[in-house]
C-alpha cells in the first residue's frame, strides 16, 4: 500500500510518519502531484497557523489537487480545518471541501484546549472498534461548530466536531499520532478503508 503524507512546511509529520510504522506500514513524505493523485492512501497533516499554511499550499499547487484526489484523505488538526470553507484564523479561504468554517473558542473557555478529552456520537467505519467517550490528544484554538458532516463530537464549553467526513475525505481535530492505542486504531481504520 502506497501511503503519502502530505509534506507542505506545516505539519508534526514525522510523529504521524513513525505511528504508520507502528502499524507494519512506510509512509512516503511528499509535495508531489503525481505520488500524492497515485497513492492509496493520503494523509493531510498540519500544525500552525492557517493563513501561512493555506499560502504555502497555494505556492505549490497542492490547494488545487487536494480537493481533486478520489482516495481515502485524512486531515488531521489544522489539515482538517484547511479542508473547510473558511476559517477565522488570518481570515483565511479553505479548500471547501467540508461545507463548514472554522471559528475561535470564545473567553469562557481556556485556550488553546490542549491535552485529553473524549469524543462521542461516533458515526463513522473510521471508528470501527473505539468506544464511545473514548479520549483523544488536542491542542487547538479554533474548532468546527457541529454540523451535517460530523463524524464525532467533543464538549469544551461547548460541544463542536472533532471529526468529519464528506465522500472520501475525512479529518479528525485530534491527533490519532498522539492518542495513544485508540488513535492508533483510527489510523489502523483509516489504513483499512
Amino acid at each position: 500500500m502506497k501511503i503519502v503524507i502530505i509534506n507542505y512546511g506545516a505539519g508534526n509529520i514525522q510523529s504521524i510518519k513513525f505511528a504508520i510504522q507502528r502499524l507494519g506500514y512506510e509512509a512516503i513524505l511528499s509535495d508531489d502531484a503525481v505520488a500524492i493523485k497515485t497513492a492509496d492512501k493520503v494523509i493531510f497533516p498540519g500544525v500552525g497557523e492557517a493563513s501561512s499554511a493555506m499560502k504555502k499550499l497555494k505556492i505549490s499547487g497542492l490547494d488545487r489537487l487536494i480537493p481533486t484526489l478520489k482516495q481515502p484523505v485524512l486531515g488531521i488538526c489544522l489539515g482538517m480545518q484547511l479542508m473547510c470553507n473558511y476559517c477565522e484564523e488570518g481570515n483565511t479561504q479553505g479548500l471547501g471541501i467540508f461545507d463548514c468554517d472554522v471559528v475561535k473558542f470564545n473567553n469562557s473557555v481556556k485556550v488553546p484546549q490542549i491535552g485529553w478529552n473524549q469524543i462521542e456520537n461516533l458515526k463513522s467505519d473510521l471508528f470501527k472498534g473505539i468506544k464511545e467517550k473514548e479520549y483523544m490528544y488536542l491542542v487547538h484554538s479554533f474548532y468546527v461548530p457541529l454540523n451535517n458532516e460530523a463524524i464525532a463530537i467533543t464538549d469544551y464549553g461547548i460541544k463542536y466536531a472533532s471529526a468529519l467526513q464528506k465522500d472520501n475525505f475525512y479529518g479528525t481535530q485530534f491527533h490519532p499520532e498522539k492518542s495513544s492505542k485508540a488513535g492508533e486504531q483510527i489510523l489502523k481504520n483509516f489504513l483499512a478503508l
